[in-house]
């Protein structure tokens, strides 16, 4: 596994992360009834992990999805 975001785009992650999480914590404590803080909270824990990490599952999706179509494509030259 390869870092493939960079330095910045993972403190940026890691901010909003804690950020989400730290809100929807709190929410969760007024109101634990609520099951869609449970989802909120595990996104957010998933966006500290990537800046982290420094490795996002949707941008490697993404560049091979790039690099496959660019394998296929016929260059008219």
């Amino acid at each position: 596994m390869r870092s493939n975001i960079g330095t910045l785009n993972a403190f940026i992650r890691i901010t909003i992360g804690f950020t989400l999480l730290s809100y929807t914590t709190a929410k969760m404590v007024r109101k634990p009834w609520k099951e869609n803080y449970v989802w909120w909270i595990m996104i957010a824990a998933m966006k500290v992990a990537e800046g982290i990490v420094r490795y996002c599952p949707i941008v490697a999706l993404m560049e091979a999805i790039n690099k496959n179509n660019d394998e296929t494509t016929i260059n008219p030259s």
